[in-house]
């Protein structure tokens, strides 16, 4: 059967002759949940729904961490006609108000009782008229999740499945409110015929299979991780469910998945990790030999094949193995989205015997646009276009998109809607370029290009991603436009910066001291120096200026998908731009051609 709506996915789910789909960890141990337990949980809870009003077209909020409830609180919705409305766990009270009140939403399942008191401290400003909790024992001002679940039907019921089956792609299935790196989020209306277009050719040539298990880390309130769980029900793996970052780890280990998923920031962790206990007599000379070996085969490794060498082959038992091992050891398949890798990332993870298939799309394409896959793969690219969407570039070298997972519009946003789409093509608002093969590349966005005083145009990302592959730094923003020149601001990864403090006598008493030290920024500005050396000279970033705080979702410098969020970082920092400017100024900086 071909896959038409995302109803069609739950039925492959529970079709599966109740074999395990769905895993959690509960205190010390891993619990399984059966096609046959998915589908008394989701129909009792649809049935629910049915119960307090809720009909076709009414929106349903879900405010969870990563857990199989997050999953069957969606099916749920879908099923009766539903629109979800996904609303990250890490938001303020604010936030999730204005998600709500600007949705409509009537229903929200909340996962705990600190996500019910902020439900409840600004429940007066929505529509909200129940709340669940998935928890138990909820209080008077929620209904039990679970009792809802149980009251489910264990032996199919007919009647429920041809209304499920009446489903039609054009139904509306979900509103997801992008980050807002630039302002206020917007509700990306995606139909049930552009989520199922996607699935249907995001993972084809993966060969993604009933004996692979995917860890859903990522949070499903992205449209990236809620992608690729519905992708991988359909194709058959199991989703075990890690709901904090600090548990991932372990789960690891314990669940050892054969696909391992991951946003660009993940991978930077592994990779500074790596590069953190490999230090000192003998084990720094193995790495690099061992990186030097991988280099060599990197072409092999990319191509999809193992290399035979004798040098390769104990270069992975010295060192490859062991990150392996780190990701579980099992993974064949590693995938990146949601932001970009960059090169120098990718050839790190390539020299280990690591071949990452990049990808890229966004919201409003359901996600995905085109991904890196085993049998198309060039790296530096995000891959050919999936089959059935169409990608142009435009003169000025804007992404254009069309197909069927382009989304319907903004909600309640008409204007902004007719300023995204033209003739049915999508603008991205990427810069990139498609080359004589068909991969695509993708270079930039379009508003993040920095234009110099002097007319000179600066992509900042692929700066960034230079310097960010040095792992004593975490995050790195260029500014410059419409300045003499650009600059860049550097957040350190302050557990390497004080290992390396300790290492050269640099006395601090705080992070501010630390970055203020002559010795830390001499080391920082060594590293922009090094990256000039490859730039042209109006690409050069002539000033430093060291951080002395983390970037982060809590102060307003990421987003909740952990991208840049370039304005409110250069806000945030305005004074010190300021001041840096203003003594270039008085120091006679002139910019040579």
């Amino acid at each position: 059967m071909s896959l038409q709506t995302l109803n069609d996915i739950f039925f492959t789910v529970v079709e599966r002759n109740d074999r395990v789909v769905m895993m959690h960890r509960r205190e010390i141990q891993w619990v399984s949940i059966s096609s046959q337990d998915v589908y008394q949980k989701v129909v009792g809870l649809a049935q629910a729904l049915q119960d307090w009003g809720i009909a076709k077209g009414d929106r349903v909020a879900i405010l969870s961490e990563n857990r199989p409830e997050w999953t069957i609180a969606d099916f749920a919705s879908l099923l009766i006609g539903a629109v979800t409305v996904p609303v990250y766990a890490t938001l303020t009270a604010e936030q999730t108000a204005f998600i709500l009140r600007d949705s409509g939403a009537r229903t929200i399942f909340v996962s705990s009782a600190k996500q019910l008191v902020k439900v409840n401290s600004i429940r007066d400003q929505t529509g909200i008229e129940r709340v669940a909790l998935m928890d138990a024992d909820p209080p008077t001002k929620a209904v039990s999740m679970q009792a809802l679940m149980d009251k489910g039907p264990r032996d199919r019921d007919a009647k429920f499945d041809a209304l499920v089956r009446s489903a039609t792609p054009s139904d509306l299935a979900t509103i997801i409110y992008t980050s807002g790196t630039t302002g206020t989020p917007k509700g990306a209306m995606l139909t049930h015929g552009n989520m199922a277009s996607n699935v249907a050719f995001s993972l084809r040539d993966f060969g993604v299979n009933k004996d692979d298990i995917s860890i859903s880390f990522l949070p499903l309130s992205h449209v990236t991780a809620r992608h690729v769980d519905f992708a991988m029900l359909h194709n058959g793996a199991t989703l075990a469910y890690v709901s904090f970052q600090e548990h991932l780890l372990p789960a690891l280990k314990e669940v050892r998945p054969t696909i391992f998923l991951g946003v660009p920031r993940m991978y930077e962790k592994i990779y500074a990790q790596v590069q953190q206990k490999a230090t000192g007599f003998p084990k720094e000379a193995i790495y690099r030999w061992a990186l030097a070996v991988g280099k060599a085969n990197r072409g092999e490794t990319l191509a999809g094949k193992t290399p035979r060498s004798f040098s390769w082959m104990m270069a992975d038992h010295l060192v490859y193995s062991r990150v392996r091992g780190g990701m579980g050891g099992r993974a064949h398949i590693f995938i990146s989205g949601g932001a970009p890798l960059g090169r120098e990332l990718a050839e790190w993870y390539a020299d280990i015997g690591i071949r990452i298939h990049e990808g890229y799309g966004l919201t409003e394409t359901s996600p995905v646009i085109a991904v890196n896959n085993p049998k198309h793969h060039r790296l530096g690219t995000v891959g050919k276009p999936l089959a059935n969407v169409e990608v142009k570039v435009a003169p000025d070298g804007e992404i254009l998109v069309r197909g069927p997972s382009v989304f319907q519009g903004y909600w309640n946003k008409p204007k902004e809607t007719a300023e995204a789409l033209n003739d049915g093509w999508f603008k991205t608002g990427d810069i990139g370029q498609i080359d004589a093969d068909g991969f695509l590349s993708v270079t930039d966005r379009k508003k993040d290009l920095i234009k110099t005083s002097g007319g000179k145009f600066v992509a900042p990302q692929p700066l960034e991603s230079s310097l960010k592959h040095n792992p004593l730094i975490a995050e790195a923003l260029v500014v410059g436009d419409k300045r003499k020149f650009p600059a860049v601001l550097i957040a350190p990864s302050f557990a390497l910066l004080e290992d390396w403090a300790r290492s050269n006598q640099v006395v601090y008493y705080s992070w501010e001291e630390l970055c203020a030290n002559a010795k830390v920024c001499a080391l920082y500005e060594g590293m922009v120096a090094e990256l000039n050396g490859t730039l042209a000279r109006y690409e050069q970033l002539k000033r430093v200026i060291v951080i002395a705080e983390e970037f982060s979702a809590e102060n307003g410098t990421l987003t909740t998908s952990m991208k840049l969020r370039r304005h409110a970082v250069e806000e945030r920092y305005r004074k010190q731009i300021e001041e840096m400017y203003v003594r270039a100024e008085k120091e006679g900086f002139v910019e040579k051609a």
